[in-house]
């Protein structure tokens, strides 16, 4: 029975009785991550929602602009702190440049979260590679920090990164104290400044630096497509099985709960079946025009 005395167990119950109820979350920082992208933290006006709110490593926001828009944001935080929210965003349309223009303070409308996680549970006992260009570490980021939780019920982590140059990394603050806790990161670019001491070339190029045990290792990967293309066939080349690759796709997502159709994919809803597919359940879909 909903017991209406109870302002976190109501919010949370409107919250799965009405998935499309947007609300209000204030900006309390800003952190610049690189050029033209940022991480904002918010946390809910309303302490009822904010004691109820719970996300899972790999899951989605929808922010709203009232008069601009809505769009799908990937959780970049540590889900063991809910009641702060991260979203790094790249400045790239409408609806990510206005919120480029606020400041700590500001209001923004918060609906969710959505989509299917990263497979945190099978990953444990397990070696787990994780593979990303970009951007594409701030869906991974929370992995990183469940992981780091319980570090002692996984087995060895990889962390390959690229991107364009040096200065389009992100978190690299964070990257010596993952290697203190037994986190392998390798690093690249595509362009190296001359004080770049790591190596150059594209991202897929790193698994050459690694040796991996097909038998009890999950690839994680996150990024541009072609990027994830190539991941997929390294990772088959080492015959990992196509069950233990996850793939996070970016698509049209409006609406979040698989209602508009705006996101399909094959037989699919991305926002609802994924972001996060086994690589084996989309492999008829990935990287085909028009799907």
């Amino acid at each position: 029975m909903l017991d209406f005395m109870n302002p976190s167990t109501l919010s949370e119950t409107m919250s799965r009785t009405y998935p499309m109820l947007m609300h209000p979350a204030r900006i309390t920082r800003i952190r610049e991550e690189a050029y033209a992208i940022a991480t904002y933290e918010l946390a809910f006006e309303d302490e009822s929602v904010r004691l109820s709110y719970h996300f899972q490593p790999g899951q989605f926001n929808m922010l709203y602009l009232p008069g601009i828009g809505e769009a799908p944001i990937s959780l970049s935080s540590d889900p063991a702190q809910p009641g702060v929210m991260g979203h790094t965003i790249r400045y790239a349309g409408n609806v990510t440049q206005a919120i480029g223009r606020l400041q700590v303070g500001d209001v923004i409308g918060v609906r969710g979260p959505y989509g299917q996680p990263w497979p945190i549970d099978q990953l444990r006992g397990q070696d787990v590679c994780i593979v990303t260009g970009g951007i594409g570490l701030a869906p991974l980021r929370p992995v990183i920090y469940a992981i780091l939780q319980q570090r002692q019920d996984f087995g060895r982590v990889f962390l390959l990164y690229g991107a364009r140059t040096p200065a389009d990394m992100l978190y690299t603050d964070e990257f010596e104290a993952w290697e203190k806790r037994d986190i392998r990161v390798l690093q690249t670019v595509d362009r190296a400044a001359p004080t770049w001491k790591g190596h150059v070339g594209v991202v897929p190029m790193l698994f050459y630096h690694i040796r991996l045990d097909p038998r009890k290792t999950v690839v994680l990967t996150c990024g541009p497509e072609i990027m994830m293309h190539f991941v997929i066939y390294e990772a088959l080349a080492r015959r990992i099985p196509k069950e233990r690759i996850f793939v996070s796709l970016e698509r049209n997502m409006k609406c979040g709960i698989g209602l508009c159709g705006h996101c399909q994919l094959g037989p699919t809803f991305v926002c609802k079946d994924g972001p996060v597919y086994p690589y084996a359940a989309i492999e008829p879909f990935f990287a085909v025009e028009d799907f």
